[in-house]
């Protein structure tokens, strides 16, 4: 992954409403959910909500499918979990990390 994208994706989900919409979103799984039903659980203003979806859009992690007359959001799982992957991929790769001993729970 490019550092620009996730430089990009990060952005968006570094606004508390976008990160609130794409939550939202992961948990309605493959199917995805109609941005009226997206709206109600968010409870923000439809021109609000467009706002902040167009942005999700942009950087790619929401997609929009039209179905009929209703507009169906999904999160991008592939591009979520690039961005997670780019993210921990590298972890401590300049030092050993997960090796101090853990605590035993009592």
């Amino acid at each position: 992954m490019l550092i620009e994208i996730a430089a990009s994706q990060l952005e968006a989900l570094g606004n508390m409403t976008r990160l609130r919409i794409f939550r939202v979103l992961v948990r309605a799984g493959d199917k995805g959910m109609p941005v009226g039903r997206l709206q109600e659980k968010i409870d923000i203003a439809a021109s609000t909500l467009s706002h902040h979806l167009k942005k999700l859009v942009d950087t790619g992690l929401v997609i929009q499918e039209r179905q009929a007359t209703t507009l169906i959001c999904t999160a991008n799982y592939g591009n979520m979990e690039a961005l997670v992957g780019y993210l921990v991929d590298e972890c401590c790769a300049d030092s050993k990390c997960g090796t101090m001993p853990k605590e035993v729970a009592v």
